[in-house]
């Protein structure tokens, strides 16, 4: 029985780390990958892991502290110690690992050393993640992809906004789950009938699904993601038929992504569409929303004007966000 192994910091791991280790596994029976984790990395050696684990099921993935030097007489030493036995092969595409696989008494396979099946480095990804997306497998790519999430009171041109958003940087949009459910609460009911009561084990669900339909469209967005409501606002709308926040909810909201909030203003007209009852109260959920942003970290705007002046500032928005993002990063 062959063991081979390969060893890196996979920071991130992207499609040539990939194909190194489905090169390697095809060719042994046991294949050992071990990420190396510095406390000062930004992204965790366990984060890492999970990704690896989740593209290569069939492999061995283990974390170590990343604390030795550039020696190959210490890093073999160290292997060797933490496996409890030498490997048959080493695979690698760096220049180190023909004399650190002759340390251990390991044959060594040399893996696109060159870069020409796979042009494409970590240290790239980590200076400009937008630009190498596609060399992200979709797990990768979705810690990566920002997230712009459009929040307002009703009939203020979220929706409408967040699918023309995402036609104009040719990408994803995540509709609002809750509206979807809403709707089949009441389908077959006629505009005479009293509207059902919602419950708040609906607006954990609800909170839940629209995390995971976001989580999933991230795994696919080529571009920033563009989200029509998040789990976030799912806990202020309990707060509107409640009067009062719902841990459960808070919960699920306080762990969603978001790089950019958009804010549309109630200063529109109302539009019934047999669905909505909220005109009323359109101020007051505003200005709930408006104080969530505020006191939270991430970057919002607020929307005001008619909706054709509305397109422009959220481009502007999205623009400057993107800029940001695509500025070399040398940290890290």
């Amino acid at each position: 029985m062959t063991t081979g192994f390969v060893v890196g910091k996979f920071y991130p791991p992207h499609r040539g780390h990939k194909h190194l280790i489905d090169t390697a596994r095809a060719q042994v029976d046991r294949l050992i990958v071990m990420i190396c984790h510095h406390v000062s990395q930004t992204i965790s050696g366990e984060q890492r892991a999970a990704w690896l684990r989740e593209l290569h099921p069939d492999c061995e993935i283990r974390v170590v502290p990343d604390e030795l030097e550039d020696d190959s007489q210490q890093w073999a030493d160290f292997t060797v110690r933490t496996l409890g036995f030498a490997p048959d092969v080493v695979f690698s595409s760096e220049d180190y690992g023909p004399r650190f696989a002759a340390l251990m008494g390991a044959r060594h396979v040399m893996v696109d050393r060159a870069r020409q099946a796979v042009p494409i480095s970590a240290t790239a990804v980590r200076a400009q993640p937008l630009a190498h997306l596609p060399m992200l497998e979709p797990c990768v790519r979705a810690y990566f992809v920002p997230r712009v999430v459009l929040v307002g009171a009703e009939s203020t041109g979220k929706t409408t906004l967040a699918q023309a958003l995402a036609a104009h940087y040719h990408t994803e949009c995540v509709l609002e789950y809750g509206r979807e459910h809403w709707e089949r609460k009441v389908a077959g009911l006629s505009m005479s009938d009293p509207l059902p009561a919602w419950s708040s084990d609906e607006f954990v669900h609800i909170a839940a699904e629209q995390q995971r339909r976001e989580d999933a469209a991230a795994r696919r967005a080529c571009g920033p993601l563009f989200c029509d409501t998040n789990a976030m606002a799912t806990g202020t709308w309990h707060e509107r038929y409640y009067q009062r926040r719902d841990p459960r909810v808070d919960a699920i909201g306080a762990a969603a992504r978001a790089h950019l909030y958009l804010l549309t203003a109630p200063d529109v007209p109302f539009v019934q569409d047999g669905f909505r009852d909220g005109e009323t109260i359109r101020d007051w959920m505003h200005q709930r929303f408006a104080e969530q942003l505020a006191a939270g970290p991430t970057p919002w705007r607020e929307l005001r004007g008619p909706h054709a002046a509305r397109w422009p500032q959220a481009v502007a928005a999205v623009d400057d966000l993107l800029a940001s993002l695509r500025a070399p990063r040398t940290a890290g």
